[in-house]
């Protein structure tokens, strides 16, 4: 096997998935905030771990069932795993996707405003017309840009690591053990796995390549850390400005200002605002593949005017939805979606899709998953 299939069948869906998770996830470090720090800082690095075991047993059960049935794009996958009451998640996903792109709307202005001093609206605008070219740029467009993006946020948040614990390693230290641990870390870790699970659709579509259950194995359970060693690597500075960083806006900017160096920080929040436009290219990209899906089943292709119809009419939803703020649109919309997403996809996939998976042979698999 090519180094580039290895690449795709193992690292890819993992990367795929950590660039869309990323900004509605962790980007700013409000998210980080309300599901992990409200914990404690050692209970948040428990619910931190909580969340990626969740996300690896979910993403090894998701990846071997759309091997199985050839389902590509979440219409498809969601009508074999909940039969007649597969609406029940795109009804959800839908709303998530409004109020992620809010998020991502919202934040992409507060970085404008605070870095570059520039007008909000600047940072909305600019962060939307981004999301729109990529999302016409097609699956290949997406996967490239996703995987080199994902490199480079790696690189910088190592760097955005060392340079944190040189300069804040003895208050993390000390504040890890402030506090003792309590009994809701657990709860916290799958309520946060459960919305952000919701964000695989754009995962399915480079599960064509998958041709063995060992590779689809493999590559779900390395999902988990490739999506959360990131989010590690910046939950674990801002426990060195705890309680008071509980209350930032984003907390991102707090902790870049401490380090002082306005260079760095302009690198950062560029970074930052790169992984705002891959998660919304990534959930408009899956909604398209979900109609190209239909299209598909009913023996037409899609006119090329619809993908970029519907990535202006969800990007106007989103950025109306963004003008409450982003604070609240984390506190309220996403604690609102988790129960629906964990009732509707987690305990169903980790109980009726393993079920499925063990009665079915390993060997076997759908023939649209050799297309």
């Amino acid at each position: 096997m090519t180094q580039s299939k290895l690449f795709r069948r193992y690292l890819l869906p993992g990367l795929l998935f950590q660039s869309v998770v990323i900004a509605g996830g962790y980007g700013t470090g409000r998210e980080l905030v309300e599901f992990f720090l409200t914990q404690g800082p050692m209970g948040g690095l428990l619910a931190l771990f909580a969340s990626m075991v969740v996300f690896s047993a979910v993403s090894m059960a998701t990846y071997e069932l759309a091997r199985i049935w050839g389902a590509f794009d979440y219409r498809h996958f969601f009508k074999e795993l909940l039969g007649g009451g597969w609406w029940l998640f795109e009804a959800c996903y839908i709303m998530l996707m409004l109020i992620v792109l809010a998020v991502v709307a919202s934040a992409s202005g507060e970085i404008m405003s605070d870095t570059f001093g520039l007008n909000y609206w600047v940072g909305v605008i600019a962060v939307m017309a981004a999301v729109g070219g990529l999302v016409l740029g097609g699956n290949e467009t997406i996967e490239r840009f996703f995987s080199a993006w994902s490199f480079v946020l790696y690189g910088l948040y190592l760097i955005f690591f060392i340079w944190c614990f040189r300069e804040l390693g003895g208050a993390i230290s000390a504040n890890i053990r402030a506090e003792p641990v309590g009994d809701g870390w657990a709860w916290a870790g799958v309520r946060y796995a459960g919305y952000n699970l919701a964000v695989i659709p754009p995962v399915l579509a480079a599960l064509r390549l998958h041709e063995t259950r060992k590779e689809t194995l493999i590559a779900g359970a390395l999902t988990g850390p490739i999506a959360m060693i990131p989010g590690l690597l910046f939950f674990l500075p801002m426990i060195g400005l705890y309680p008071e960083i509980v209350d930032a806006a984003v907390p991102s900017t707090v902790l870049l200002e401490r380090l002082g160096s306005r260079g760095f920080q302009i690198a950062f929040q560029l970074v930052l605002f790169g992984t705002l436009i891959e998660t919304g290219a990534g959930l408009i990209h899956a909604f398209n593949e979900r109609i190209a899906g239909l299209q598909a089943d009913r023996e037409g292709e899609m006119p090329s005017w619809v993908r970029p119809a519907v990535a202006v009419g969800l990007l106007g939803l989103g950025t109306f939805v963004s003008s409450f703020g982003l604070i609240g649109l984390i506190a309220r919309g996403y604690g609102t979606m988790t129960i629906g997403f964990i009732l509707i996809y987690v305990i169903p996939v980790l109980t009726l899709g393993v079920w499925k998976i063990l009665q079915t042979p390993a060997t076997a698999g759908s023939t649209r998953s050799q297309a």
